[in-house]
C-alpha cells in the first residue's frame, strides 16, 4: 500500500503581528508586575505559559495590583483596544508597552481620521470580535458593523454623508468582497479600504487550495481564535473531512485511517511547536499504517 501524503500549509502558524506581539511580552517576563490587556493572542496554551511566568492578563485597569511601588507594565494586546483604554492606562502614569499588530493600528488611524471629517465609518466584521471592539473606540461617531449578508443588505446610512469601509484584519477576504459589493449598489458615496492583512490573504487562499485536494482535513487552533474559525469553514467547504483541533490530543488519529492524502493548516495565533507536534504524529501513524 502507498503510504499516505500529508501536506502541510507553508503559510500555518504565527503572522508577524502575532510574532511580535508575543515576543514583546516574553522579552519582560524577568519584571514584575506585567500585565496584559486582554490575552495577548488567542492561545490558551500561550496565554498559560505567560502566567507561569507570572504575566496575567487583565480585562480591566481596576484588575492591576501594582504592590508597594505603585508600578506596572500593561502591554497592549495584539488585537489593539480603543482610545479609552489607552487613555484610562495613561491616567494611572502605569508604563504602556503597544503589541498592537501594525496593520491593526493602521485601521486605528483611518478611523480615526476619517471620522473626524464627518464620515461614516462602516468595519467588516465581528461586532464581537476585541480587534473590531477596538476599532470602533477610536471613531469620532458611531460605527456600523456588518458581518453578513443579511446585514449588508439592510444596511441603511447618510446618503449626504461619504461612507469609509475597512475590514477586520482576519476577515474572510471572499465574503468581504461579497458584503461591499452589496453595500456598493445601494448607490452611497463609498471608499473601500482593503485593510485585510496579507498574511491572512494568503493563508486563507493556500488552505482553501490545499483542501480542494486532499482526502481530510487539520486545522489547528485556540476554539477562541476568529482568524482560525474562518479556515474551518473555508476548508469544510472544500472538503468535507476537515477537523478542528487546538493541540494533538484532540485528534483521533484513527480518523484517518481510511484517507489517502491529509492537509494541515494552522491559525495565525498557533505556535510553530503545536503545528510540528500534529505533524510529526500524522506523519508517523501514516507510515505505521501503510
Amino acid at each position: 500500500m502507498a503510504e499516505k501524503k500529508v501536506i502541510l500549509a507553508k503559510s500555518a502558524g504565527f503572522c508577524f503581528g502575532v510574532h511580535r506581539a508575543v515576543d514583546t511580552v516574553y522579552e519582560r517576563t524577568d519584571k514584575k508586575n506585567v500585565y496584559t490587556y486582554g490575552p495577548i493572542i488567542h492561545n490558551e496554551e500561550v496565554v498559560k505559559d505567560l502566567e507561569s511566568k507570572g504575566v496575567k492578563a487583565i480585562s480591566d485597569i481596576s484588575d492591576i495590583d501594582t504592590g508597594v511601588d505603585g508600578n506596572a507594565t500593561v502591554i497592549i494586546r495584539s488585537h489593539g483596544v480603543s482610545k479609552s483604554v489607552y487613555d484610562s492606562i495613561r491616567s494611572k502614569n502605569y508604563e504602556i508597552v503597544d503589541a498592537t499588530c501594525p496593520f491593526v493600528l493602521k485601521i486605528h488611524r483611518i478611523v480615526e481620521e476619517e471620522s473626524a471629517k464627518g464620515k461614516q465609518i462602516i468595519i467588516i466584521g465581528n461586532e464581537k470580535h476585541p480587534e473590531v471592539d477596538g476599532i470602533m473606540g477610536w471613531s469620532h461617531s458611531p460605527v456600523m458593523v456588518v458581518d453578513s449578508v443579511e446585514k449588508a443588505e439592510e444596511l441603511q446610512v447618510d446618503g449626504q454623508k461619504e461612507v469609509i469601509i475597512v475590514s477586520q484584519t482576519t476577515f474572510n477576504y471572499n465574503k468581504f468582497k461579497e458584503l461591499v459589493e452589496i453595500i456598493g449598489k445601494k448607490g452611497y458615496n463609498v471608499t473601500i479600504k482593503n485593510t485585510i492583512c496579507n498574511a491572512t490573504e494568503e493563508r486563507q487562499t493556500e488552505a482553501r487550495h490545499i483542501a480542494h485536494k486532499v482526502d481530510a482535513m487539520i486545522v489547528i487552533g485556540d476554539k477562541s481564535s476568529s482568524n482560525t474559525r474562518k479556515l474551518y469553514e473555508i476548508c469544510k467547504g472544500e472538503c468535507e473531512n476537515t477537523f478542528y483541533i487546538q493541540t494533538l490530543k484532540d485528534l483521533d488519529l484513527h480518523s484517518l485511517d481510511s484517507v489517502n492524502s491529509i492537509g494541515i493548516t494552522a491559525g495565525a495565533s498557533t505556535p510553530n511547536n503545536i503545528i510540528e507536534e500534529v505533524y510529526t504524529n500524522v506523519r508517523e501513524f501514516c507510515r505505521d499504517v501503510s
